[in-house]
């Protein structure tokens, strides 16, 4: 089906070293097969005889014995001198095929002596009844594989023997030489270089097919041009056509897949290459439907070295090529079809390629780091860019593919590739866990934003000096609605990305505190001018010890936020913080305890003296008791190796 694709783009001249290699192959077949035909009628003519068995002479050929030797053993006689044997009609269309084989290698060298090839063969079919069923007149076989008595007469037997000859010539006429490792016919000097550049980009490239078969290289020259032919795999109606001429380059290409024919262009996009459109063909037993498509590019060159840089980046290119629509279905199942796309697209501009990839696992591959990495996180069936994030899962996938070839091209164990992969799995379910860590500091920010601001009232009561408490308590209710916004969003990407509980409950228990904050504000600003001084100056430390918690909620977020990425003074920048947690927790008791005490001795508890209460019970157990433990928890969770390790590994870290 290749040669019939090649044939319908008019590159004849390039497929004659095939074709007659095709031929030659074929008369070796149906000289067995007539021999097969004989032996079938000797034995229905004589049963007793020897059983047949030619089974090397088969096997030479490329043949399997085992129908053929039923043929021949199973023939018996039937009136009217003809033979009945199963499988005798297969047979025989067999020996046609191997005959139209050998014309057609003939004629691609020779059109006339095609021509008259197939006359013949038209005639001694019209005479014979070979193929059409499983019996067959003994005369017939006789005609057949005999030679006629004089040489005006004709048989199969002589047509085959003409072609073989014809078939020798063409084979001594175009005998070839391995130039850069393709196959050349009928070269000038000046064609040397264009082939050594193209095969120089296939040579840079080809280890990336790794077992998978394809990259072989055919050129000749015809006339004014000079062809050059890649077999890029197995697929029929895959071919890349390279026609040198002295002004251009075209690149005729052939695709059963309409998106790996536009990616093809795609990746000589670097040069000035005229692209035609993409045309829909249509040939028997071509892809589902038997549906190709062919694009054609046309590169004008007046320098030699351009023209050879871009045979060098075509024939680099060619390797991406192979299984690609297997690897794009293979992508499409973690990520958009674009995006599959795009990753394939990276693959190739950094020489990564996806047969790596495939060749370790493909699917099972991806699905194993998940399920090892992140069983809870990801569920069955999910895309990555639904837990992940869009451009998250996207570079998870190109480093993916990265690892896939660097284990195969280095000779490295599959399973520390795996151990890689899961590795750089947890490391981008930490960047989320990150991303929301930042949420808590900004969180934590306003927080103390609103304790400043009540700070700073305190001290200017304490000092008699004015002081604006409407705008304090409209201030606080303006950075509530914005941390309202804030943990709205966090929650969207909590319940998308299935994030540790702990920094669920951070974020959540951050946003009740800054609820109190905001109502202290208020209750503050209702306060009348004229307070007890001495009930103030108790307040100052309930405040210091809110700006203090609130500050050190931040720091300690800030600093599990960075655990990950393996730097041990992070970890202790948690556990310090965790520390001053405890430590303002313990001053707000102690403040409160005596704000309690001076209230009972006043007799009164003022509104102040009620809101502040508020805000000291409340912001203590939200911003120092419960973050201490959740701090405590990320710091354990987070087993920081040793500053050497955090160098060498990341494997072994656990999730933050």
């Amino acid at each position: 089906m290749k040669t019939e694709i090649i044939e319908r783009l008019g590159q004849t001249d390039l497929l004659l070293p095939s074709l007659v290699a095709e031929g030659l192959a074929a008369n070796d077949r149906v000289k067995a097969r007539l021999s097969v035909l004989q032996a079938a009628g000797g034995r229905a003519r004589d049963p007793t005889g020897v059983r047949f068995d030619l089974t090397d002479e088969c096997r030479v050929a490329g043949i399997d014995p085992v129908p053929l030797e039923t043929v021949v053993n199973r023939a018996s006689l039937s009136a009217g001198e003809r033979i009945t044997a199963p499988g005798l009609a297969s047979l025989g269309a067999a020996i046609w095929d191997d005959v139209a084989a050998m014309i057609r290698a003939v004629k691609a060298g020779d059109a006339a002596l095609g021509d008259s090839a197939l006359e013949r063969l038209s005639a001694i079919k019209g005479a014979t009844s070979l193929g059409s069923s499983d019996d067959i007149e003994l005369a017939q076989i006789a005609r057949l594989t005999g030679l006629a008595a004089d040489r005006d007469g004709d048989s199969l037997h002589r047509l085959i023997m003409d072609l073989h000859k014809d078939l020798n010539s063409l084979a001594a006429a175009h005998a070839g030489e391995v130039l850069a490792g393709a196959h050349v016919y009928a070269l000038l000097l000046e064609d040397r270089p264009a082939i050594e550049a193209f095969m120089r980009g296939v040579e840079a490239t080809r280890k990336l097919k790794f077992s998978h078969p394809g990259l072989a290289t055919t050129a000749t020259r015809a006339g004014a041009r000079l062809t050059i032919q890649n077999d890029l795999g197995e697929t029929d109606a895959h071919v890349v056509v390279i026609v040198v001429e002295p002004d251009a380059v075209t690149v005729i290409h052939t695709d059963v897949h309409l998106a790996r024919a536009r990616f093809f262009t795609g990746l000589l996009r670097d040069f000035p290459v005229q692209w035609s459109g993409l045309e829909r063909k249509s040939a028997t037993g071509l892809g589902d439907d038997g549906v190709f498509y062919l694009v054609t590019g046309r590169l004008p060159t007046v320098r030699g070295e351009d023209r050879d840089a871009f045979l060098e980046a075509l024939g680099a290119s060619l390797v991406f090529l192979i299984d690609w629509n297997k690897a794009r279905k293979v992508l499409r199942e973690w990520v958009s079809n674009a995006d599959a796309i795009r990753i394939l697209d990276w693959a190739a501009r950094h020489r990564v390629g996806h047969r790596g990839f495939l060749e370790l696992g493909g699917t099972e591959l991806v699905a194993s780091a998940v399920h090892h990495a992140a069983p809870s996180r990801i569920g069955f069936g999910e895309r990555l860019d639904d837990t992940l994030g869009r451009e998250a899962a996207v570079d998870f996938l190109k480093t993916v593919l990265r690892i896939s070839a660097e284990a195969l091209l280095q000779g490295s164990s599959v399973r520390l590739a795996r151990d890689r992969i899961e590795a750089v799995l947890v490391a981008h379910l930490q960047r989320v866990d990150t991303r929301l860590l930042a949420v808590v500091i900004r969180q934590a920010g306003l927080a103390r934003e609103i304790a400043a601001g009540i700070q700073q009232f305190v001290a200017e009561r304490r000092a008699h000096r004015p002081f604006d408490c409407a705008d304090l308590a409209n201030r606080a209710q303006r950075i509530e609605e914005k941390a309202d916004r804030i943990v709205i969003e966090a929650r969207s990407e909590i319940a998308r990305f299935g994030v540790d509980k702990g920094i669920e409950r951070l974020v959540n228990q951050i946003e009740d505190a800054i609820d109190d904050l905001e109502q202290a504000a208020f209750a503050a600003s209702l306060v009348p001018t004229q307070i007890a001084p001495e009930l103030l100056d108790l307040l100052v430390e309930l405040c210091t010890a809110t700006v203090s918690g609130a500050e050190a909620a931040a720091t300690g977020a800030a600093a599990a936020a960075e655990i990950p990425e393996g730097h041990r003074i992070d970890s202790e920048d948690a556990l310090a913080a965790v520390g001053r947690l405890t430590e303002a927790e313990h001053r707000g008791d102690a403040a409160e305890r005596a704000r309690q005490a001076r209230a009972v001795e006043f007799g009164h508890r003022g509104v102040l003296c009620s809101s502040i209460s508020s805000l000291a019970s409340n912001h203590e157990q939200e911003m120092q008791i419960r973050p201490e433990i959740e701090f405590q928890g990320m710091v354990r969770k987070s087993k920081m190796p040793s500053r050497s390790r955090c160098r060498s590994s990341s494997s072994s870290w656990g999730p933050a």
